[in-house]
């Protein structure tokens, strides 16, 4: 069999958008949001507490908010966040010893520690998230995927798609990946599929957008050339220096990331949870505009594991504007709450709710036809 170039091409209605919240990632471990910052500060992971980064952001918050490890009472991660927002929107020092540059500092090292801490929990497979891929794939529906969460699991548990050949990844993002230049040659290419794919004659993938709203563990971001690298297998941060690192393979020596394109040291991609949050970044704005084209071209939202809390306002406001009175909404979530149900009700008046936890869904075969029909 030759090889021939292909347009892989979406066609014009979605069946199904998924959107995932963190309930579909903690049962392979993935802390949830509220639990991000007794992980940092109970000492828990001793390289936090070790670190140098850790012990700037333990200090600051010691110094600003109350807490009992004893009791499991810690402040909201969202306040923290505010609290720091609020001295970086207004140009304003705290007191002299934390000043808006420091301010800004330890802003980054708290979204450096989240990193961390979600890396540290999701660096294996998933069984949940490959069972998930195979009943996609198998369904032959056209579906795409909105997910808040920061982890990788989702894409790392693709990796069986992509080896047989039978799918791609779209994150609706120009990576510099893209680019076949001799400056990125010791990364990882990957595959643009909104160019001509090559495939083997006879062949048929699919394509998938995955959509990350908040950003993503292996998107690595440079503020000098503007540009994204995707790097698959390389999450982890050194939390004394505040580097990105990679190795090289098969040696396993380990460097620092950098810009390939100008040397700049990366930025973290995440959008942290904060009630004022900044969605003027160019990635999160164009991931954002993708999410928006895909709620108005769906026939079905199936939200799974996700609480729509109040400090996520942005991601309601997404859905109000463009989701049309004739697409059907199922919200999947194991807990029966008034709240969330109020809070659904007021984006669809006829949203379905099934509790359930996305591990039984997953075991529901009668359920999950229902859902993809």
């Amino acid at each position: 069999m030759g090889e021939i170039e292909i347009f892989l091409r979406y066609p014009a209605k979605r069946d199904v958008v998924f959107v995932l919240g963190a309930g579909v990632s903690n049962p392979d471990g993935v802390p949830l949001q509220r639990e991000l910052l007794a992980t940092i500060l109970s000492g828990e992971i001793r390289e936090i507490q070790n670190s140098e980064i850790g012990k700037i952001v333990t200090e600051f918050i010691n110094d600003n908010f109350k807490y009992n490890i004893s009791t499991n009472q810690f402040p909201q991660l969202e306040a923290v966040f505010g609290f720091l927002d609020y001295f970086i929107q207004q140009n304003e020092s705290l007191n002299a010893k934390y000043t808006n540059e420091k301010i800004q500092e330890i802003k980054e090292y708290l979204i450096k520690l989240i990193h961390y801490v979600v890396n540290f929990r999701t660096n294996k497979s998933s069984p949940y998230y490959h069972r998930f891929w195979n009943l996609i794939h198998n369904s032959g529906k056209s579906i795409s995927i909105l997910t808040v969460n920061y982890d990788t699991l989702l894409e790392q548990a693709f990796e069986f798609l992509f080896k047989s050949r039978a799918g791609f990844i779209d994150y609706c993002i120009p990576l510099m990946n893209y680019e076949n230049l001799p400056q990125i040659k010791s990364y990882n290419f990957w595959i643009n599929t909104r160019e001509p794919v090559k495939i083997l004659n006879g062949e048929n993938p699919a394509v998938y957008k995955i959509i990350k709203l908040h950003g993503s563990l292996n998107w690595k971001y440079c503020n000098c050339c503007n540009q994204t690298l995707l790097t698959p297998w390389d999450r982890i941060i050194d939390l004394n220096k505040g580097k990105f690192l990679g190795y090289t393979y098969p040696e396993m020596s380990e460097y620092e990331y950098k810009c390939p394109l100008d040397g700049t040291d990366f930025q973290t991609l995440i959008m942290p949870p904060s009630y004022l949050k900044t969605l003027t970044h160019p990635v999160i704005s164009l991931v954002t505009n993708e999410a928006a084209r895909e709620i108005r071209a769906t026939r079905k939202i199936v939200f799974i594991g996700y609480s729509l809390s109040s400090a996520d306002l942005h991601i309601k406001a997404l859905f109000k504007k463009h989701i049309q009175p004739e697409t059907d909404v199922i919200v999947i979530n194991p807990k029966e709450k008034e709240s969330l149900l109020l809070n659904y009700r007021s984006l669809s008046e006829s949203a379905k709710f099934i509790y359930s936890s996305f591990e039984d869904l997953l075991n529901n075969e009668l359920l999950l036809e229902e859902i993809l029909a």
